[in-house]
């Protein structure tokens, strides 16, 4: 029988759990999912720069992972989807700059797959960026 834990990230994660009534993450065995993740701090706001968005984004990312034993390190797949705006049918250089410069400062190593995809919106009106992970507990150590 498979031992099933759900975890709520402290702050954004309890509003959001309290209000929509969802976790953030679950561990099945070692295999963890995490919900998305937003650049978000714990009001649920969101900063002005699309980098300091990203780079919160992937901090909320651990944060979630966190609550179920399971770091950065860990991940396996990540799923990345970027507001793009009508006409536009790319995403930036810029912000692929900034999710690689990311994925080489958390994961030490690590190349998990990757699926980007450039939707028109996402659960708040203002967010440019929302990332859900799967990782292996314990597999990157």
């Amino acid at each position: 029988m498979s031992t099933v834990t759900f975890g709520v990230v402290p702050g954004y994660g309890e509003k959001l759990h309290a209000a929509l009534g969802y976790s953030g993450a679950v561990r099945v065995d070692d295999r963890v999912e995490i919900s998305g993740q937003a650049g978000v701090d714990d009001d649920l706001n969101i900063p002005d720069s699309l980098e300091d968005e990203i780079i919160r984004a992937f901090d909320n990312v651990e944060r979630a992972l966190n609550t179920v034993g399971a770091t950065w390190k860990d991940v396996i797949h990540v799923n990345s989807y970027h507001k793009v705006g009508p006409g536009e049918d790319v995403i930036s250089d810029d912000v692929n700059s900034v999710m690689a410069e990311q994925f080489r400062r958390r994961l030490g190593g690590r190349s998990p797959i990757w699926t980007e995809t450039g939707v028109t919106v996402l659960g708040l009106a203002t967010m440019r960026i929302e990332i859900r992970v799967t990782a292996i507990a314990g597999s990157g150590n």
